[in-house]
């Protein structure tokens, strides 16, 4: 990935920025108990999140920047789809509730970990992370839009809770906070050729 001299005005980072000043208008929608208009614009940023990843690969758009800003809405998002469930869907969750706090757990001490270690929000971009996003955010639409189906709860469990033991160990591993990263088998391999 060429990073050299990177364009900040890009498509990617201002999808990624829509996600960001549309957090707190997504987040009313929950507090006001507005299940329609938080499912339309809690899907918006899912989608949204795709399309940046998607057209910045393909386009050579990444950059240093976007990478920052697409985690910092992913943090967002995270945010929005917990406070979705605990607002809209928790008495279809609490049955499962040991499983869930392991998983939003797990999920912020990633992040925590990353801030005290590096002094900043992690943005690896992981297969294994964006495999999960995928499912959690498919298991969130349907979740929010139709009903809760114990399977693919407990699918996006295992991944996400997978994933983010992935991250904890490369966090554990790497002296320098990178972005962009692949895996644990690819930041190993790495570090045993150099």
């Amino acid at each position: 990935m060429n990073m050299e001299k990177e364009s900040i005005y890009t498509i990617p980072n201002f999808l990624s920025f829509y996600r960001l000043i549309m957090f707190p208008v997504v987040l009313y929608f929950a507090i006001t108990e507005d299940i329609n208009l938080f499912t339309i614009f809690f899907v918006i940023n899912l989608l949204t999140d795709v399309l940046d990843g998607f057209i910045a690969r393909m386009f050579n758009q990444q950059t240093r920047l976007g990478a920052r800003l697409d985690s910092l809405a992913d943090v967002g998002s995270f945010v929005l789809a917990f406070v979705g469930v605990f607002i809209f869907r928790w008495d279809n969750v609490q049955p499962h509730a040991i499983s869930f706090f392991t998983f939003l757990g797990l999920y912020l001490l990633t992040d925590v970990f990353a801030l005290l270690k590096f002094k900043k929000i992690s943005s690896f971009h992981l297969y294994s992370w964006k495999v999960c996003g995928y499912v959690q955010g498919i298991f969130f639409i349907v979740l929010f839009a139709i009903d809760f189906y114990e399977p693919f709860y407990y699918l996006m469990i295992v991944f996400s809770i997978l994933a983010a033991i992935e991250h904890l160990i490369i966090q554990i591993i790497i002296k320098d906070m990178k972005s962009n990263l692949k895996g644990l088998y690819w930041v190993l391999k790495e570090r045993n050729n150099g």
